[in-house]
């Protein structure tokens, strides 16, 4: 690969070390030659096979960050240009493997997977290793054949898919579907020089609205197209902590989990498949099928079609999220607006229905003894004058009297004595005039 091969034992675990030197590779390093180097240190400081050295569980850790920063092109664009500094180390998606969790982790990350948490999932050590030393049965799955079966969590069922030149010009596809929304691997080997079996790609099961013609519900299911063009697989834990913390981009980020798949053809000749049962307590439900794209010649246009589509939709949603944000910060500066002036005109109203309320012909008479008191007297009410003794009009004066009859004690009696007395000086004024 062009790299001069560095001791990975000699590194401190603590300190973060150069990618590229972590796993052994060359700057100019193929997708392909990152995951292959990656696979061996993997599978060299796996825990399950150095469980008396600690040493060996730091390494595995480095070996797997290194491998979430160049296995990302995104991120490995980050790193060549700024390093470390331009990476958020929280945000990195890291592979957890389950035969090595424990029950009380295992039913943790059972119960985050089914709350819609995405929990990314390495393949057993023990997998690896029996693929690379050759020692793994493998059964036959011809070309245009299914085969149905139940698989182990964290082990696998191995394939072998013999393929002709006219079958590898035209194109093969292997697919694996399960009816009861099992969680499972598809994975690809190629053959090492030693006879083994090296794990070259794999896809996670997701979530597919096919309907099932047997029974109504969704599946899980997973694919590898080796059709002569570029071909990409959806990674749905790509940017997931990221849309936890901003939810407004989980539209956005929804296509960055595209990932060019690194092969995307094969020669004549037998090919490993594996189905790696991924659940969490319970055996994997699988049918396998290989096909050969020749007689799905007006399918396989279509999703040439369709993946270009999707690129280019891509791009025009990192175009169009920017004129989003900022169209988003305008709604909020006028939606703000929106409640001060709203609350403005209330104010306004409201002083204005208080001036208008200012013109009655209710009177108010206020005076202050020994605090403040104050009494309406209004031109509505019965105004009858005081009794007179004698005079002609004792009936008017009986009623007035009882205009001045009040319930009213101390300070307000006094009160009315001075209105009764003004009022009968008031009258003597009239009758003079």
């Amino acid at each position: 690969m062009g790299s001069k091969k560095t001791d990975i034992t000699s590194a401190p675990p603590a300190l973060r070390r150069d990618p590229y030197e972590v796993l052994s590779v060359s700057r100019d390093s193929t997708d392909q030659e990152i995951k292959t180097a990656y696979r061996k240190l993997a599978l060299k400081y796996h825990p399950d096979k150095n469980a008396s050295n600690p040493e060996a569980s730091e390494l595995f850790k480095e070996v797997a960050y290194s491998y979430s920063i160049l296995s990302d092109p995104e991120k490995r664009r980050q790193y060549d240009s700024l390093g470390f500094e331009a990476l958020d180390v929280e945000s990195m998606d890291m592979e957890i493997d389950l035969s090595n969790l424990g029950t009380v982790n295992t039913v943790f990350a059972a119960l985050f997977s089914k709350l819609g948490v995405p929990i990314k999932t390495t393949i057993s050590a023990n997998v690896l290793e029996e693929a690379l030393n050759g020692t793994v049965t493998v059964r036959p799955l011809p070309v245009g054949t299914s085969v149905s079966g139940k698989v182990e969590k964290q082990c696998a069922h191995f394939f072998g898919v013999t393929i002709n030149e006219q079958q590898a010009e035209a194109g093969i596809v292997v697919r694996v579907t399960s009816t009861t929304q099992s969680k499972f691997k598809l994975l690809y080997f190629e053959q090492d020089a030693n006879g083994g079996y090296g794990l070259a790609l794999q896809e996670d099961s997701e979530k597919s609205g096919k309907e099932d013609s047997e029974k109504s519900g969704k599946v899980t299911s997973a694919g590898m197209y080796f059709l002569h063009f570029q071909v990409y697989r959806m990674d749905s834990t790509v940017n997931a902590l990221a849309i936890a913390k901003d939810p407004d981009a989980a539209f956005f980020k929804r296509l960055e989990g595209l990932q060019p798949c690194e092969v995307s053809e094969l020669k004549a000749g037998t090919h490993i498949f594996a189905v790696y049962g991924d659940n969490f307590f319970k055996t994997a439900t699988y049918t396998i099928e290989a096909l050969c794209a020749k007689t799905y010649e007006d399918t396989t246009e279509k999703l040439k079609d369709i993946e270009a589509q999707i690129l280019r939709k891509r791009n025009e949603l990192r175009q169009f999220e920017t004129e989003y944000r900022k169209a988003l910060a305008r709604f909020q500066e006028v939606t703000n607006r929106y409640s001060q002036e709203k609350q403005s005109v209330d104010e306004l109203l409201k002083q204005r229905d208080s001036i208008h309320a200012s013109f009655t012909v209710t009177k108010m008479v206020s005076y202050l003894s020994n605090g403040s008191t104050s009494k309406v007297i209004g031109d509505d009410s019965k105004a009858e004058s005081p009794v007179e003794d004698g005079g002609s009009d004792g009936k008017d004066k009986s009623s007035k009297k009882k205009w001045f009859n009040l319930n009213l004690k101390g300070s307000e009696k006094k009160f009315c004595i001075f209105i009764k007395q003004l009022y009968f000086f008031l009258e003597e004024i009239v009758k003079s005039i």
